[in-house]
């Protein structure tokens, strides 16, 4: 039986950043505040609440004074901070540097085109963090798309600025952006591939690792984004790709009819849970090897 991980998997060195800030402040006093899920996974969320970090949303956050809290990759819109500065909130900014970039570019080019009423659109799931904040850079005013089903939300009388949450995928970006310049024909459209590249180059490199194995164990948060996209693509390289979120989810009958198990995860996937999921199925086979020869 060849077990392998996936070497392209595990965090992105955004959530790398937000952890190790997490970690040094803990060391320096007992608890720490994050403003949401530190990352989009359990296992690492759970490991973090034991060292002192509590997960608080943004309705708790709107009540609290006078502490430290802790800012995630995804970032967050201009309000939080505003607060912030009004409450004495110490605040602890791990957003993404790709992130913290996109925000900037997003409020620059909403500052200067006022004059002329363009209309921000970004290419990202609803409600999701980094999408909140981008959205806040607008004073709320962008149109969030999730796919070119939701093209007719754009008003083609006016002109047009396209970017992307960094996280999704390069094809469905250039799909949407396709249609816009289909449809904007008497309207200025600009387009701003905003991508984060460490995520796009995981697409063609799963592609590859998936078709590879007779079975595909996907771990990711339920919560990831970047997992459910990643893991669509690994499914419709290999049908045989199963997706968990912890070791337990495991159903042994999956392998017993495979030779080979690819193992993979999403950018929020710490690399110490692929390696439990490789551990315990070297640990299966190798008892059933030995319950064999007896």
């Amino acid at each position: 039986m060849i077990i392998e991980i996936d070497k392209n998997s595990g965090f992105c060195f955004g959530v790398v950043e937000a952890i190790r800030k997490a970690e040094e402040t803990l060391q320096q006093q007992d608890v720490l505040y994050c403003l949401g899920d530190i990352v989009h996974n359990d296992a690492e969320v759970k490991r973090l609440t034991r060292k002192g970090l509590i997960t608080i949303d943004h309705e708790r956050y709107l009540t609290m004074k006078d502490t430290t809290v802790l800012l995630r990759a995804h970032g967050e819109p201009p309000s939080t901070y505003e607060y912030a500065r009004q409450n004495n909130i110490r605040l602890i900014d791990a957003t993404c540097p790709v992130v913290l970039k996109l925000q900037q570019r997003i409020r620059k080019g909403h500052e200067l085109t006022k004059s002329n009423n363009a209309q921000f659109i970004i290419f990202g799931k609803k409600g999701h963090a980094e999408v909140n904040g981008l959205v806040g850079q607008t004073n709320g005013k962008a149109i969030v798309l999730e796919s070119t089903e939701e093209i007719d939300k754009v008003d083609f009388t006016r002109p047009i600025e396209l970017y992307s949450q960094t996280t999704k995928d390069l094809e469905g970006f250039h799909l949407l952006a396709d249609e816009l310049k289909r449809r904007a024909i008497n309207v200025p459209l600009k387009i701003h591939d905003t991508v984060c590249r460490q995520v796009a180059n995981r697409i063609p490199a799963i592609r590859k690792f998936s078709a590879r194995f007779g079975l595909i164990i996907f771990v990711s948060g339920q919560k990831s984004s970047n997992g459910k996209m990643l893991f669509d693509i690994c499914q419709s390289v290999n049908h045989n790709s199963k997706f968990i979120s912890s070791i337990e989810e495991i159903d042994i009958q999956w392998i017993k009819d495979v030779d080979s198990v690819g193992i993979c995860g999403a950018t929020s996937t710490p690399k110490n849970l692929l390696e439990e999921v490789a551990e315990g199925l070297s640990r299966y086979f190798c008892f059933e090897w030995a319950e064999m020869l007896k």
